[in-house]
């Protein structure tokens, strides 16, 4: 018993929790709650907790956007596929523009621009993106052909080559006769399907190492590996074409083949973006990935677009007509004399995006000129 507390009257029982109350414990308890009570109204009422750091957003840069689209053309000029995610690699989407068509006889690359019945042959992975089959539109003709095939194979089953693109020669795999038939009477001429080889192929133009700063290599895209496009932009363009009552039906995405298809915000903004980054929230991963991407330059458009990828009809005036009213806008090189849409990008790491990822811009410039503006000038 504590010898402080009081005498406990005759027939009155106490718990020890009373017997506590009265002596030392009670008082600790009682100080317990003073703390407590302290603290919660010095949290409440005196301390407050200082607001998050977040970085203010230039009021300069337009609104983040979403994309919509990614789209792989494992072919150089022949049909592409659309994908929920890809993996972006510094040369490119992962098996985007691997394969090509040559002459024969010249080893010269076949583009769309002077054969517009390439779009009518069609590509397609399988579902582990092993194999890639091709075909002609409208017949039972296919090959397939693995995605990454060995280097031993490649040496036993294939000839290692040179090959002619844009007036420069790199090199490349070229598949047999079984491979090729097919094409040959599509193309009606001896064709060669090839596969890129291991040299480098520098990006040209704008993502030069003169222009660009260092040299970034590729697969068979024209200029370097990456092009984004705007459907806010698209939309816009459809609008000149039904003022100007344009013969032909809405455009799709696609006569501009681009890999990187946003939704846009303004038409056009894309003119001045600069370096921007993509962030993926992956919830299925438990991974948040953000990629940077330096905007090289404005994409001056050819007479591709005038191509249907649907029939292979090719219109003589539109959108090109239409385009050139409005969308010369960069005076640097052939851009003075061409249209511009989309923007060519050069990744600066490996990542995997999907549609649904967000692209922030972190920098713009009015100081782009095509082919001719170095990009530590931007």
């Amino acid at each position: 018993m504590n010898p402080f507390s009081p005498p406990v009257p005759a027939g009155v029982k106490y718990s020890v929790l009373d017997f506590d109350l009265h002596g030392i414990a009670g008082k600790l308890l009682f100080t317990i709650i003073a703390v407590v009570v302290t603290f919660a109204l010095y949290a409440n009422f005196i301390h407050k907790d200082p607001e998050p750091v977040v970085k203010k957003r230039d009021p300069n840069l337009p609104e983040p956007s979403e994309i919509v689209s990614l789209r792989i053309y494992p072919i150089k000029s022949c049909r592409g596929m659309q994908f929920d995610k890809a993996r972006l690699l510094r040369s490119g989407l992962h098996l985007d523009r691997n394969w090509m068509f040559v002459d024969a006889e010249k080893m010269e690359f076949l583009t769309i621009r002077t054969d517009a019945t390439m779009t009518l042959i069609d590509t397609a992975f399988d579902s582990k993106q092993t194999e890639l089959t091709i075909s002609v539109h409208g017949t039972d003709d296919s090959v397939t052909v693995a995605t990454q095939p060995s280097k031993e194979w490649l040496e036993a089953n294939c000839t290692h080559e040179r090959v002619t693109i844009w007036g420069k020669e790199t090199d490349a795999y070229s598949y047999g006769d079984e491979i090729n038939k097919i094409f040959n009477g599509h193309f009606k001429k001896p064709v060669k399907l090839v596969y890129k080889g291991p040299e480098p192929r520098p990006a040209t133009g704008s993502a030069s190492a003169t222009l660009y700063g260092k040299e970034v290599p590729h697969m068979f895209a024209d200029l370097m590996s990456i092009q984004i496009a705007s459907e806010a932009s698209l939309a816009d363009l459809n609008a000149h074409l039904k003022e100007s009552d344009s013969p032909i039906d809405e455009l799709t995405i696609e006569r501009f083949r681009p890999n990187i298809v946003i939704k846009g915000n303004l038409p056009w903004e894309e003119d001045r973006w600069k370096t921007v980054q993509i962030v993926t929230i992956d919830h299925a991963r438990e991974q948040l990935r953000r990629v940077n991407l330096d905007v090289v330059c404005r994409c001056a458009r050819c007479h591709v677009p005038n191509v249907d990828p649907d029939t292979a009809e090719q219109h003589t005036r539109e959108p090109w007509t239409t385009l050139m009213k409005f969308r010369r806008v960069d005076e640097g090189g052939q851009a003075k004399y061409k249209p511009c849409f989309g923007m060519l990008c050069l990744p600066l790491g490996d990542c995997d995006i999907m549609v649904g990822s967000t692209l922030e811009v972190l920098e713009v410039t009015d100081k782009h000129l095509y082919g001719t503006a170095k990009f530590e000038d931007l």
